[in-house]
């Protein structure tokens, strides 16, 4: 069986980096907003935390290396691991002592899990991007240099938000029709 999940993470991994890379709409703060953040958060719904997990950051980061963005690969490992974790560990909590989940209550935990996980994301960001600016100003970590890189971490959130929602409602419409097909090859 665990052969079985190995292959399905490697799969989605790849999924993960393609769907990133393949629809860009870029953003004025030198990003973009793609649909990876749908597969990162079905790797945590369809895979649990460590697979789906591992899965979402390990493709996340293979998109920003093959990508150019170097320096976002590391914290974007991170960062989508962590957002598939939490989304996962959310959604199970959800749904374990319930045998039959109907299908509206298994799209609004589906939606509040991945909005969970997608605030990390959010968060993620916003604090790696502050460390990063204020490193680039050269000035290291003085008060100038982190209020520079607060405040120029702060115009990348409202695109950030966009991206994530985007992948909540995307992973919401997606995940029951991937469940049932993918359950005898993941559980």
């Amino acid at each position: 069986m665990k052969t079985k999940k190995l292959i399905f993470a490697a799969l989605f991994a790849a999924l993960t980096c393609v769907a990133t890379m393949i629809i860009k709409v870029p953003t004025p703060t030198m990003g973009y907003i793609h649909p990876g953040d749908s597969i990162v958060l079905l790797s945590g719904f369809l895979l649990g935390p460590v697979y789906g997990g591992l899965a979402a950051g390990i493709g996340s980061m293979f998109s920003d290396l093959f990508g150019g963005y170097f320096s976002y690969a590391p914290p974007t490992f991170v960062i989508k691991t962590f957002t598939a974790v939490f989304a996962s560990l959310i959604f199970r909590a959800f749904t374990k002592k319930l045998s039959e989940v109907s299908a509206g209550k298994q799209a609004a935990f589906t939606a509040i899990s991945g909005t969970i996980g997608e605030a990390f994301m959010v968060f993620g960001y916003f604090v790696f991007e502050i460390f990063l600016m204020a490193i680039a100003t050269g000035d290291g970590f003085s008060s100038t240099s982190l209020a520079a890189g607060v405040a120029s971490s702060a115009s990348g959130i409202p695109f950030n938000i966009v991206q994530g929602l985007f992948g909540v409602i995307l992973s919401t419409i997606l995940y029951p029709l991937l469940k049932k097909p993918l359950a005898q090859f993941t559980d």
